[in-house]
């Protein structure tokens, strides 16, 4: 094993050549190249979103996965492997090895809070695994989704110690977030914005990150041919918004027709037949929560199968990205010495589309659900980068199949049983074959480890480490009926828990419905609580909480003091709330003017002026052209949702737009003249502080009017979850259907000013006099 400092200590800095006079008669010490241990394999870790235990074809799903079959044959499949219900957390404890509140990611960051297991701020005592493996000779790359930064640290003014570059990964390609537009997404490359190629048609997010990840191996392989590589690959795919061509969702055309209680019983049927699930498994019940689908309209399976045709084209297509990168590592000889890891899901299949699926999933977030009359008119565009689409709750219930629950449902192994295959040809033998042991995300991190014969540090960067806390699964490889070396395992996720422990499991659901945003019941003591032999009962179908309520008692005791080992108190079911800026840090709080240059682009919006549910002014002193004026002068959001302050025709527009449903504009009656002038907008509430509320937009220029309108509503708390604050032009996708991003405005911009301080008409009028007379 390696040594257990990171990085290593220079124990021996003494020159042992000769130094005359001259290079002729002296004699050099030619360093030798650092190396990884002897043997340390290759790494992939692919780590799919918002896939269910049974959506692959390779655990008995519907959907066509032939690259997770080929591996599946190739290594080995696990049926026991568990998530923590939520993708952050998830994604901090499969690449730290310790569990999810104990790194601090109790939650989502978008929702953190001020407690130690929720804050978001993973700790530097609990290091990454891209950090360790990079200090023993590894090159390290993430692509894709990184959904561990803070939300007021994802802004150009850092830190960016919790960016994948602060991680230990030496290269970063991808986007900061929970969900991306696949067709157009705000892209990072390490720490700097970049955006996909322009003029680029049928550009695709998942093809994108083939393509950098096979372009990142190639590279490090041509310089260096013996030193492996840490390769952490981990798509937007499956997550909402559902985005794929139609080249891939019409091959499940009509292939859903039957009905989401029907496709539960048919892949119960294949997971049997396949034994991925053991014989006699049985079929955990619709919870009355859910419509069945019988009880649906026409209108409605229409609209419902295709929208499930869509996710199924999407998670097939994701799969074939995977088969691109697995092709190239087989073209360039690593395939043997590469260990691929491919986790099928970061949680259970996602429940956040509501009832009637969405068209604008940011919109179902807000508790706002879609029409099915509306929706179907759109029915040929879904998939497409013109709506933020989700399926409706049934359908993910069918992917959890045969389990209950879902997403967010950490009591129930739908929302935290994801299947797992490994493989890695030089050295997993026993091919095509299938473990049962009880295994959690923690694990992932002492796997790879031991398979690169690197000992778990102790002390990283002079920082002692936190131990880790999950177990090795490399003791499965050569025996398929070793005992499980994980005994105990606590589940925790919006109030909703769990704890394993020898073959049992109680678990309580709590609260709210994972469908639901908002609404929370902090009597925790009210809940009832489940008790489940899973050597028995693989599906948790039989309750034996009355038959043993002294089996359950244990287990509810060893849940609380897991929870008070691990940073999980206090509970906390709080959903929307928790999207209260005042429960997290931030660098604008307490400021109420703001001032930006025109080089200010891609500031994330959670770092952009706090303008929602409060009268604000808006004000940009610019140089307006001859021949008038036209482009975006500032903007935040995008075409899901956002503002934009922007020039048409000469004329002056602000524009609100809600969800990608209702626009609410107001124009200038008049052209803009030509020359310096402060053009501003003044938003004012009819009732300031409420949440959403209407009101009044008011167009000026200098101290004249010269437009208004009543707006109905706002967005009230976020507009989207990746997109922008820009000046001088619209980024990624345009807030409004007036103009095509960038929209970069043909005028010269001099600064923008954003006040959110309770501004009056006159006051603004001063303000705009003060602004001109300094020219």
């Amino acid at each position: 094993m390696t040594n257990t400092i990171l990085p290593y200590p220079q124990t021996d800095t003494h020159f042992s050549g000769t130094i005359g006079r001259t290079y002729t008669d002296s004699e050099p010490v030619v360093a030798e190249v650092p190396k990884a241990p002897e043997g340390a394999p290759n790494v992939l870790l692919i780590l799919l979103d918002d896939v269910g235990f049974g959506h692959t074809s390779t655990f008995g799903g519907p959907v066509n996965t032939p690259t997770l079959e080929k591996l599946s044959k190739e290594g080995i499949r696990y049926n026991r492997f568990h998530t923590t219900a939520l993708c952050s957390p998830t994604r901090a404890a499969i690449l730290s090895g310790r569990n999810h509140h104990s790194v601090h990611t109790g939650i989502i960051m978008e929702l953190s809070t001020g407690f130690p297991g929720y804050d978001g701020r993973w700790p530097e005592n609990a290091v990454c695994v891209a950090e360790t493996m990079r200090r023993n000779n590894y090159n390290t790359a993430a692509f894709g989704k990184w959904h561990n930064t803070p939300d007021f640290e994802t802004s150009p003014a850092g830190p960016f110690d919790r960016w994948p570059t602060g991680h230990g990964f030496e290269y970063f390609w991808g986007f900061q977030g929970g969900e991306t537009n696949q067709w157009d997404p705000p892209l990072f490359e390490n720490t700097s914005p970049t955006q996909r190629p322009e003029g680029s048609e049928n550009w695709h997010l998942s093809e994108a990150m083939a393509d950098q990840a096979i372009g990142w191996i190639s590279q490090q392989k041509a310089s260096a041919p013996d030193k492996p590589f840490f390769c952490y690959w981990a798509p937007g795919a499956a997550h909402a918004p559902h985005h794929v061509g139609k080249e891939w969702s019409d091959k499940y055309k009509g292939k859903f027709d039957q009905g989401w209680d029907k496709v539960r019983e048919e892949t119960l049927e294949r997971q049997i037949k396949l034994g991925v699930v053991p014989k006699g498994t049985k079929l955990t019940p619709r919870p009355e929560s859910m419509p069945a689908w019988d009880e649906c309209s026409a209108d409605e399976k229409k609209l419902y199968a295709r929208m499930q045709e869509v996710f199924a084209g999407f998670l097939e297509h994701v799969d074939a990205q995977i088969g691109r990168v697995v092709e190239a590592l087989e073209t360039m000889n690593l395939r043997d010495d590469t260990l691929i890891i491919y986790v099928v899901g970061d949680n259970g299949p996602s429940a956040e589309g509501s009832l009637t699926g969405t068209v604008n999933n940011m919109k179902s977030q807000h508790g706002y659900p879609d029409s099915v009359e509306e929706m179907l008119k759109m029915i040929d565009e879904i998939g497409t980068g013109k709506h933020e689409n989700h399926y409706p709750v049934p359908w993910c219930w069918a992917g959890s199949s045969p389990f209950q629950w879902c997403k967010q449902v950490a009591s129930h192994f739908g929302g935290t049983r994801n299947p797992v295959v490994m493989s890695w040809p030089a050295r997993i033998k026993d091919t095509g074959s299938l473990r049962n042991q009880f295994h959690h995300a923690i694990d992932i991190v002492p796997t790879i480890l031991e398979a690169a014969g690197i000992a778990e540090p102790v002390s990283v960067n002079g920082i002692p480490q936190k131990p880790i806390e999950g177990v090795s699964m490399a003791y499965t490889w050569d025996d398929a009926k070793a005992a499980s070396a994980r005994k105990t395992q606590y589940f925790e996720m919006l109030g909703n828990r769990a704890l394993y422990h020898d073959g049992w499991v109680a678990g309580a659901r709590h609260g709210k419905l994972p469908w639901q945003t908002a609404g929370s019941n902090p009597d925790f003591d009210a809940d009832v609580w489940e008790l489940y032999n899973i050597e028995d009962d693989f599906s948790q179908a039989v309750d034996l909480a009355e038959k043993e309520p002294q089996r359950l008692r244990q287990l509810q005791d060893l849940f609380w003091a897991e929870a008070a080992k691990y940073n999980v108190l206090p509970l906390d079911d709080r959903f929307v709330e928790r999207a209260d800026v005042n429960l997290k840090p931030n660098y604008l709080r307490g400021k109420t003017q703001f001032v930006y240059l025109p080089v200010t682009t891609r500031i994330p919006e959670p770092s952009s002026p706090p303008t929602k549910n409060v009268n604000h002014t808006i004000a940009v002193e610019c140089e307006v052209p001859e021949g008038g004026g036209e482009g975006v002068l500032v903007c935040c959001g995008g075409e899901a949702g956002g503002y934009s302050l922007f020039m048409k025709d000469g004329k002056l527009f602000w524009e609100h737009n809600w969800f990608d449903t209702e626009r609410y504009r107001v124009e200038s009656k008049n052209k803009i003249p030509a020359g310096h002038c402060v053009l501003s907008v003044h938003v004012e509430c009819d009732k300031e502080g409420e949440f959403a509320t209407g009101g009044t937009a008011s167009l000026r220029v200098g101290e004249d009017v010269v437009g208004e309108g009543k707006f109905d509503k706002q967005v009230g708390a976020r507009f989207t979850v990746g997109e922008s604050f820009d000046v001088g032009c619209d980024l990624i996708t345009p807030v409004s259907e007036l103009y095509e991003s960038p929209a970069a405005f043909n005028g010269k911009i001099a600064r923008v000013m954003v006040d959110v301080s309770d501004t009056s008409v006159d006051d603004l009028a001063h303000q705009v006099r003060i602004a001109m007379a300094t020219q």
